[in-house]
């Protein structure tokens, strides 16, 4: 178990990447674009568990098309900082058949968990799916998923904050911050 102190430390010690305004705005053109681009599609927001929750809930506010919501959790970390092997913990209950999909998460990393619940929602008879992530952190190889609506791009550290999270924690930080190369 993480305990308090180092929770502490890590919160106390992290660079501030992105400010809580500079989220905020960032989400304000992902909203504007993706009214634009789905205002007659009727679309399913499919919110990516427990990461995407905070940014969900923030854009949703912002989107101004009739939608529906539900979420599915695939993960590859269970509140580690790395993980390989992904394990599917939630699954949409409303059905994917003939609806547009907007999977909406935090941040994509190296892509792998949000191209896994892009072709799951193909394979559940989604007519369109398209993605919205807060964060795309710059990597120097090629993902497998490109997505279509990004709020920031971010350096290749280990961020928190806006739904991310250290161990777990975290995830409620106002702004995107970056631990320390020392203290992960």
């Amino acid at each position: 178990m993480t305990s308090i102190e180092e929770l502490k430390h890590i919160a106390a010690t992290a660079d501030l990447l992105h400010s809580e305004t500079a989220v905020e705005a960032a989400i304000d053109r992902m909203a504007q674009q993706i009214n634009v681009l789905l205002a007659d599609l009727n679309p399913l927001v499919l919110c990516v568990m427990n990461g995407g929750v905070v940014i969900a809930g923030k854009i949703l506010t912002r989107l101004t098309m009739p939608l529906t919501i539900d979420a599915i959790n695939a993960s590859r970390y269970n509140n580690t900082t790395s993980g390989s092997t992904l394990k599917w913990i939630q699954k949409p209950q409303a059905s994917l058949q003939n609806r547009t999909v907007l999977i909406v998460d935090d941040i994509l990393d190296a892509g792998i968990t949000l191209k896994a619940i892009y072709d799951y929602c193909l394979e559940q008879g989604a007519t369109a799916v398209y993605t919205a992530v807060l964060l795309e952190k710059l990597l120097e190889h090629r993902k497998p998923i490109k997505a279509d609506f990004v709020g920031l791009e971010v350096e290749n550290r280990y961020l928190f904050g806006y739904g991310l999270d250290y161990k777990g924690y975290w995830r409620n930080a106002a702004g995107i911050f970056a631990c320390r190369e020392s203290s992960q």
